[in-house]
């Protein structure tokens, strides 16, 4: 921290001035109110800060974490919200300790892509009543309470609210097009609270904030509510950790240096968790769009995202009347416009022109999003990404018949050895993965040979062999073996030993030595399997051998 306090402490102010409008709107799309949102900004940046596992990260109040909070204040209130907060600091807490944090770095690009879609639909969907000036309806559908306050305005309009929102989302988009490194929210707020005030407009405001923070508390925690709380604790500490690692992921990629450790940033983020609702904040999750800012305003250490924190306090303790002045509409339209800019459009054009099955994916994960939950909308999106993953790496994995000596030095047999082999003798070689979303087609292919005496199975190039591939490969010897088939098997990896030894598959085959460490071994030991081929090859084919042997 100490490195370069000047630029942590302008980039520190720069992001607080960017994350007071945020910290509010997200606040009361919450159902906790703006006091709540700024408790958060301040408790709960201040120690991800501190414990987390970015040097650059700045966490807070959030669109996404709003999202999963909506039907949680439906349904059992502010305490309810405060109880999840606390109990999902201690589930991230208990990941970290698990050493859970690098496996998030499995999610596919379709999936976050998808969710992040789906969040700024969700979030641009919550803010219709308050930028169409009329009371939110009831219910917990996004979707169906936008519909109706649309309907709401349609009968009684307030263009007030209607202009405020909009001059605020065309500055913040034009403005964040012109001078990137403006915080032209904050700028946009200012103009039209002061217009507002001026004018007397009839819009809705924030109202009264308290100054200063509660005194932490454990008031609201309610043992009995707890079972019924608990997918709601997950959804939050999952939705928290794949937030804040994607963000900690996009702040190593902007920095030249700077990586994160995934388990202590799950560990920081647990910290925060537990200690917000003390305060009564709402869940805190890392914030992209306040990381980005911080990076880009030349932030180097934690410095700035405590300075950051720190700023929020001064506010909360010293300009409480003054920010309960801004409009709704107003805040409406500030994260009207950041649901606008967390889409990045290039990147969903390009995943959805580079694969159908990533574009399939991607809206799969939009949809269910906006239409159910996070976290269900996360697992549809890993369960149908694996599943086309899946269908990919069985496609890989194939069996062909090659010439014995494909891919091996020269051999030495004279032409009417090799004439019989051409006939008599032959060679697949197995390729990729063999397990159960491929072993069926080893199946149909090896079983349907004919007029051969010995069908060598070259497996040097299998990568991995699951327990469906070895039985169904113990099915295959065993078929072609009642056929009178000799079977050998050639270049069988070491790590591949131990399943085939355990289901059996090459056990008679290691007895009777026809197991080989190469192909050469192999063809050599098929010359001399029968003897009298070379004279009488028809009858040779014709006599039927025991299972078993050769």
């Amino acid at each position: 921290m100490g490195r370069s306090p000047r630029k942590d402490l302008l980039a520190g102010l720069t992001v607080a001035v960017v994350a007071l409008p945020l910290a509010l709107g997200f606040g009361i799309s919450s159902g906790l109110g703006a006091q709540a949102g700024l408790a958060t900004a301040v408790v709960a940046g201040a120690l991800a800060a501190i414990f987390g596992g970015s040097n650059l990260q700045v966490s807070g109040p959030t669109g996404a974490m709003t999202v999963v909070l909506v039907p949680i204040v439906h349904t059992y209130g502010p305490s309810g919200v405060l109880t999840v907060g606390l109990l999902a600091g201690l589930l991230l807490v208990t990941l970290a300790l698990a050493k859970v944090g690098g496996y998030m770095r499995y999610v596919p690009a379709p999936v976050v892509e998808g969710f992040t879609v789906g969040i700024a639909a969700v979030i641009a969907l919550q803010q219709v009543p308050a930028a169409f000036g009329v009371k939110a309806p009831p219910g917990d559908k996004v979707v169906v309470v936008a519909a109706r306050a649309v309907i709401d305005f349609a009968g009684h309009p307030h263009w007030a609210a209607v202009v405020l929102a909009g001059t605020v989302i065309a500055v913040m988009l034009a403005g964040g097009r012109w001078r990137p490194t403006v915080p032209f929210s904050l700028v946009a707020v200012v103009a039209t609270t002061v217009a507002a005030q001026a004018a007397h407009l009839p819009v809705a405001r924030i109202g009264h904030l308290p100054a200063g923070l509660p005194a932490p508390s454990l008031g609201f925690l309610d043992p009995s509510a707890v079972p019924g709380l608990l997918p709601s604790v997950v959804a939050v500490a999952a939705l928290a950790a794949l937030e804040s690692l994607l963000s900690a992921t996009v702040a190593d990629a902007m920095s030249v240096s700077d990586r994160h450790d995934p388990d202590r940033e799950l560990f920081g983020q647990g910290v925060a968790n537990l200690a917000a609702p003390l305060f009564g904040g709402v869940p805190a999750t890392a914030a992209i769009a306040r990381t980005a800012v911080n990076v880009r305003s030349g932030a180097v250490s934690r410095l700035a995202a405590l300075t950051h924190a720190v700023a929020l306090a001064v506010i909360v303790f010293a300009a409480a009347p003054l920010v309960g002045r801004i409009p709704l509409a107003a805040l409406a339209g500030v994260l009207l416009a950041t649901a606008v800019r967390m889409v990045e459009v290039g990147s969903v054009r390009v995943l959805a022109r580079a694969d159908r099955g990533d574009a399939a994916v991607l809206v799969l994960t939009a949809l269910a999003t906006l239409a159910l939950d996070l976290v269900v909308a996360v697992i549809a999106g890993l369960v149908v990404a694996g599943a086309l993953a899946l269908r990919q790496v069985a496609r890989a994995a194939r069996v062909e018949q090659v010439a014995l000596d494909d891919g091996l030095s020269p051999t030495d047999h004279h032409a009417e050895e090799q004439a019989l082999l051409a006939r008599h003798i032959v060679a697949y070689r197995i390729d990729g993965p063999v397990f159960f979303a491929a072993a069926h087609r080893f199946l149909l292919e090896l079983t349907d040979v004919a007029d051969v005496l010995v069908v060598i199975l070259r497996m040097s190039r299998v990568t991995a062999i699951d327990s469906t591939g070895a039985l169904v490969l113990k099915d295959v010897i065993t078929k072609l073996e009642r056929r009178g088939i000799c079977v050998l098997l050639s270049g069988i990896r070491p790590g591949h030993q131990q399943v085939l030894s355990t289901f059996g598959v090459a056990e008679h085959l290691r007895r009777d030595g026809l197991l080989f460490p190469d192909t050469p071994a192999a063809i050599a030991h098929a010359l001399l399997l029968a003897p009298d081929v070379l004279s009488n090859p028809r009858a040779a084919l014709s006599q039927p051998q025991v299972e078993g042997t050769c």
